[in-house]
């Protein structure tokens, strides 16, 4: 295991997809989404994916070049059609449209049609928290999600992401998936030979299993409340913004990879100032965290709220660097000799 620092992946990346001939506003959004969500300890959507985004760009999977196009559809409604783009660019576009809209009318939904896998969605939403906004974003995702009750999966692990601003302080930032397990994750325990923990995935039979290699399926976090969840999403994802869902939805990882995936992503963004004032909103919100600061049970206790702990990692791996396997890390010298990048 090695460890490189962000900066030296982040400009190894923002190289790797203009070589690929990736337009500039997503080969900037979508390095930093990827290099940011592996700072962030979020590893199974960090930089691990950069072979995979790489090969589905040239492949045709996602258009290098696509024509982002927003609609207006009321008056604080857009849609935004991402042209099979890549997924984090389209939702960066939308998430500083809906900031830009929302500063003059308080609120702003943005839906992403024909969109590609969105890696960490905070890493898309985490800029608008720090610029002082709540959001809220979905996305969903290929069958994956064990049906309550069933043997087979329909929704995906479609996931959530809540954001909030703090003054002077890094963002309460909720993210999500609606399984216990993302299957990246799921995919890093096979890679190195790890039992998986109980009820996390189902086999072909819909049986729990703690072997990687015959999971077909992953169980919902809280049973069929889980299950909901991913159901609403994927309503506000699919049915709603006009997309394919359920077992309709292209696999990541065994679809073709010139076959787009045309995704759904959802996105809206609200003043803190819409009923209360700032001062009342940003007082309070401390205030959150310092009482429940002091239910801990034991001295030396943590009481953890959303993104205290990716905060404490991404300050840990900026010192030291990011740790790459020594797998991913052949892949980067492969890339690196391919097109002709120092690494």
């Amino acid at each position: 295991m090695k460890k490189i620092k962000y900066k030296k992946l982040l400009d190894f990346s923002f190289k790797v997809f203009k070589k690929i001939k990736l337009d500039t506003y997503s080969a900037k959004t979508v390095s930093k989404g990827l290099c940011l969500a592996s700072l962030r300890g979020v590893d199974s959507h960090g930089i691990k994916l950069l072979p995979h985004y790489v090969n589905s760009g040239l492949l045709g999977r996602k258009n290098i070049k696509p024509k982002f196009k927003f609609y207006k559809k009321n008056i604080s409604s857009f849609l935004l059609d991402a042209d099979n783009g890549y997924g984090i660019a389209a939702g960066c576009l939308a998430i500083d449209k809906a900031i830009k809209f929302a500063k003059k009318n308080g609120i702003c939904m943005i839906g992403v049609k024909n969109s590609s896998h969105p890696g960490s969605i905070a890493s898309i939403m985490l800029k608008a928290a720090q610029k002082g906004y709540i959001g809220l974003g979905f996305a969903h995702a290929d069958s994956l999600m064990l049906t309550h009750k069933g043997r087979k999966p329909f929704f995906g692990t479609n996931p959530i992401c809540f954001v909030a601003p703090r003054l002077k302080k890094e963002p309460f930032c909720l993210d999500m998936a609606t399984t216990n397990i993302s299957w990246n994750k799921l995919l890093n325990h096979r890679k190195f030979k790890k039992k998986l923990p109980e009820f996390y995935a189902a086999d072909k039979f819909g049986n729990p299993t703690e072997n990687p290699h015959k999971a077909k399926s992953l169980f919902p976090i809280g049973s069929y409340k889980g299950f909901g969840l991913a159901a609403m999403i994927e309503i506000m994802c699919s049915v709603f913004l006009g997309m394919k869902f359920g077992t309709n939805i292209p696999s990541m990882f065994t679809t073709s990879m010139r076959k787009p995936r045309k995704l759904g992503q959802l996105y809206i963004i609200i003043k803190t100032d819409t009923f209360v004032s700032k001062k009342y909103f940003f007082e309070n919100f401390e205030k959150i965290y310092k009482q429940l600061k002091e239910t801990k049970k034991n001295k030396n206790d943590k009481i953890l709220l959303p993104n205290d702990k990716e905060v404490i990692v991404s300050k840990q791996r900026k010192k030291e660097g990011i740790p790459i396997d020594k797998e991913l890390m052949k892949e980067f010298l492969i890339i690196s000799k391919n097109f002709n990048i120092k690494f």
